[in-house]
Formats: C-alpha cells, structure tokens, sequence
C-alpha cells in the first residue's frame, strides 16, 4: 500500500510582506505599527485559501437565505436590541437619518447583532488573499487599508478580526470602507466596529446616508398584482402602480410619490415586491439580491410588520451555474446582456431576461428558469 501524500508546504508569506513594506511605509505607516501587524505571521492561512476555491453548482435560493437571515429567533434578538438601546438609536437616526430598523437590521444580518462577528485575523487573511492574487490587486490594497487603520490606532492587531475576506467586525466593512465610513460615535476617541455598539450601528447609517439613503422613502414593500397586470411597464411612480391596481400585502396603503420597480426574485410563482431606489442604496452595501431583501424585510418585521403573504416556488426546477452561464451567454449572443457570463444571478441578467421575455411575448417577470432556456435554445 503506497505512503499517504504529505500535505502541501504552507506557502510562505515572508518574502510577499517584505515586498509590500515600502508602498506601506511610504503612506504613513510606520516600522513598529508594520512590524507590529505582521509579528506572527508568516504562511498563508490555508483555511482561507480553501474558502476562495468553494464554489457550489447552484445558488442558495433567496427563500433558503431568508429563512435563516429572518428566522424568528433573529426577529426576538432584534426587537430586544431595538429596545436596549433605544436612545442610541434615536440618537442615530436623528443624525444620520437613516431609520433604526433599517440600521438594525444590517446588524442583524451583518453580524446577529455582533454575536458572529468572525473570528480570522484581518491582516493574516489579507495578506494570504493579497498573496494569491486572489481578485487582483483588491485585497493588497485592503491590507494596505488594514495598516492605515491600525496606525490610527483605532484597533490593536490582536483585535483586528473578522470573516475569511477580510471584512471586520460587527458590521463587516472592508478597510477601504472602515476608512471612509466608520464612525466614533460613543466619543471614547477610536472608531471601534469590533467592541462598541454605538459605533458599529452609527457606521452602517453613515455608510447608507454615503450611498445615498432617502429618508423618505422604505426600501419596498411586498404586493399583490391585480389579474392580468401588464408586466412590461414594471417601472413607474408608486402612485401609478396604485392607480393600476397594486396593493399592499399588509393593506396600507403605498405613498404618493417616489420611483418603483417590480422585483419578482422568484417569480410569478412567488412574493412580489415594489422596490424603491434605497433597495438599490441595500444593494450598494452587498450586491446580493437575497442579501437586500433579506435586510429589508428583518427591518420590516423588527418594525412589527407581517410574514410574506405568498409561498416561494421552492419545489420548481432551478438553473444550476452552468445553466445560468448558458442563459447568460444565449442573451449576450442576442445583445440582450451585456455582463459577463458567470453563472451568478443579479439585476443585469434580471434585466436581460425581462428584456428577452417581452421581445418574445413571454410574462416578463425577469425570473431565469430552465424553462425560459429551453425557448432560448429554440430560438433562432
């Protein structure tokens, strides 16, 4: 029986640090804070470099991601936040305008309001990432990002953690954005996304006010579609939409005012939802479709608003990655898409598909199906 193969060298991080110290110190890090951020680490962490090879056949489902990401249990650890810090969260909203369950919410996603807030040295993980060339140049200017926070002072090395790729903390931000957005918000003199709540919650609401945050505005609401609504006019006022027949799930009714468009993410066999442009502000935190309507629904019900009303199709044959790379080159071969055909779902290939469906005459809810491929395939 031949030996077992020995496991490959961790890689060696060394000679990279060395490389990197003279872009580090000529921004104003200095030699003790950089010998202080890499004292210990010298390989690769390979639990990382494992994370960057993970990649499934098929997308978790949005109603899979909301049941975890809006379970009840989260809704309770939330409403119990809302009310512990009540006046910090007034205080919050007063200055940032950004609503308190929408800030919440974040958290709750984020974080669970900083119980799982990661638990990887920043810098290790940076560097490893920054090493492979893992998305190009984005995590060795991150790591650059990472030392400029601990020259500030803000965070000591050892308390520098968070998730594989490097985002930190109880809210999660990248370096880049802990530089831009972070807030000291309980006055103690350090921008402490790790340890303070005050700080962590006012970051997120000066993050989302950057980004462009309408206070006058929710991010959505979900609704219902009267019998033969026309879907190819899925952009419009939210006045207009009531005027056609659209109502509210919980029966209030929607505003006079303000731009809206039709997000069916499991199409017509599932939940419908006007979308507002502060979904796309969500959307500008984290790209994720589920990711947005996750936090805007836990914000709805931290709010005490109800359950989605209508079942997820969740027993309907879905695209695997494969399958979305193939709707994704068809369309760009019809100039229909203009991304890049990666498998994943999101608001271009949404687009192209609603695009493809009413050029076809098809239910244009932007939803990709095996179905909607097969009459892609048969089409010349």
């Amino acid at each position: 029986m031949p030996a077992a193969e020995k496991p490959p060298a961790p890689t060696d991080l060394r000679a990279f640090i060395e490389a990197l110290r003279p872009d580090a110190l000529s921004r104003g890090v200095s030699p003790r804070t950089f010998a202080a951020a890499f004292s210990g680490v010298t390989t690769a962490d390979p639990d990382v470099l494992a994370r960057t090879r993970r990649q499934g056949e098929f997308a978790r489902p949005v109603w899979e991601y909301l049941v975890g990401a809006v379970s009840p249990g989260r809704i309770a650890r939330g409403q119990a936040q809302a009310a512990r810090l009540a006046p910090t969260l007034a205080a919050i909203e007063a200055r940032f305008g950004v609503p308190r369950w929408i800030v919440l919410a974040f958290w709750g996603v984020e974080s669970d309001f900083g119980a799982s807030a990661g638990t990887v040295p920043t810098v290790r993980a940076l560097a490893t990432l920054a090493q492979a060339g893992f998305r190009g140049t984005l995590f060795r200017d991150e790591l650059l990002a990472a030392l400029a926070i601990l020259e500030r002072g803000d965070i000591a090395p050892s308390g520098m953690k968070g998730s594989w790729a490097g985002a930190m903390g109880q809210v999660q931000f990248l370096p880049s954005s802990f530089l831009a957005h972070a807030v000291d918000f309980d006055g103690d003199g350090h921008r402490d996304i790790w340890g303070s709540q005050a700080d962590a919650l006012a970051s997120i609401a000066n993050y989302l006010k950057s980004l462009g945050w309408n206070p006058a505005l929710s991010w959505g609401y979900a609704v219902t579609l009267p019998p033969g609504f026309d879907l190819t006019a899925y952009r419009a006022d939210l006045s207009d939409f009531a005027r056609r027949g659209v109502r509210r799930t919980d029966n209030a009714p929607l505003p006079s005012s303000g731009n809206a468009s039709l997000f069916l993410p499991g199409g017509l066999g599932g939940p419908v939802f006007l979308i507002t442009d502060n979904f796309e502000v969500v959307r500008a935190y984290n790209t994720s479709d589920s990711y947005a309507l996750a936090v805007g629904h836990l914000a709805d019900r931290l709010a005490g608003g109800p359950s989605l009303v209508a079942p997820w199709p969740s027993d309907a044959a879905r695209l695997d990655k494969g399958g979305l790379q193939a709707l994704q080159t068809g369309l760009s071969a019809r100039k229909l898409y203009a991304g890049e055909a990666d498998g994943r779902a999101g608001p271009k290939l949404r687009e192209a598909v609603r695009r493809y469906q009413i050029e076809q005459g098809l239910p244009a809810d932007g939803y990709a199906t095996p179905a909607l491929l097969e009459h892609l395939k048969h089409r010349p």
